[in-house]
């Protein structure tokens, strides 16, 4: 299925190229352990040769709790990401939450990632799009597939085509997430990259009452299938020590093991991305194919 071309910082994400990786802690805990899960995951992309860019959020504003940790807020968040850029010369990724946020944000970013409660926040996604920066719009747990055509437009008539869609997950109630690997082709149908979010897409949202859980077991699961779906690249959310994470710790691979699972997921695009695609008729249309 053929995509754009999308720059992300140095990067160039097309069908068939490198693998991109989207990888950090959910949320700025502090400069020091931005600095070493950074450190690692980038000897890991120069070890398995996959595109890297860090991610973390400078503000977790859609908590469960009005007492969850929200993170350091845009100030001293862009200059830690600031930081960690220039350091490690890698590209950098947060949320932002209000169309005020976009042009601080866009001065150390290079990819400004709309959450996916606030895929439909017009504002939002057009000041997004102005700033001219990569924009990675997550895929509402309440939004069909489909229906992301109405972002990527905003996006586009705003002046910007490099952007990125990420699956995440759907939501029918009851503190759950169900992912339906369709979304992944039906999204690739609007012409820009899949991405899919590995680590949120487990999440049992509001699960522990005041905050969310999550069953990070399945995310090597999922994340197989979603390579094997056609997606050009992969988000996941790492911490040192994610049962003492202060946001979605249940969700977050561990550093210590973080390696065994970008190497199976690089090997198996690896192994897959030439394959040809199968396509098969749509009902009714089985007639022309009827030569035995």
């Amino acid at each position: 299925m053929a995509i754009k071309a999308v720059r992300v910082g140095s990067y160039e994400v097309t069908e068939g190229g490198k693998f991109l990786i989207i990888a950090g802690p959910c949320v700025i805990e502090s400069y020091e352990m931005l600095l070493k899960t950074a450190t690692h995951l980038k000897d890991l992309s120069s070890k398995y040769n996959f595109n890297l860019v860090f991610k973390s959020s400078f503000d977790k504003a859609n908590r469960t709790s009005v007492s969850g940790f929200r993170g350091p807020g845009l100030e001293k968040g862009i200059e830690m990401l600031g930081e960690i850029k220039s350091k490690l010369g890698l590209p950098v990724l947060s949320d932002i939450h209000e169309a005020e946020q976009c042009a601080r944000a866009a001065t150390v970013l290079d990819v400004l990632q709309i959450p996916a409660f606030l895929c439909r926040q017009t504002d939002l996604l057009v000041a997004a799009a102005q700033t001219g920066k990569c924009v990675n719009v997550k895929k509402g747990q309440f939004v069909a597939p489909r229906d992301m055509k109405n972002a990527v437009k905003k996006i586009v008539d705003s002046g910007n085509e490099n952007l990125l869609l990420t699956e995440r997950g759907t939501t029918f109630g009851y503190n759950n997430l169900v992912v339906d690997f369709r979304a992944i082709p039906i999204m690739k149908e609007n012409g820009y990259p899949v991405i899919f979010d590995a680590t949120h897409s487990v999440q049992i949202p509001g699960g522990a009452g005041d905050a969310s859980t999550g069953e990070r077991q399945y995310v090597p699961t999922l994340a197989r299938a979603a390579v094997v779906s056609g997606v050009n690249g992969m988000f996941m959310e790492v911490h040192p020590n994610p049962d003492e994470a202060k946001s979605d710790g249940p969700n977050q691979v561990p550093l210590a093991q973080v390696e065994e699972l970008i190497a199976q997921v690089v090997q198996l695009y690896n192994t897959v991305k030439d394959m040809p695609e199968i396509r098969l008729p749509a009902p009714g249309q089985c007639k022309q194919f009827a030569t035995l």
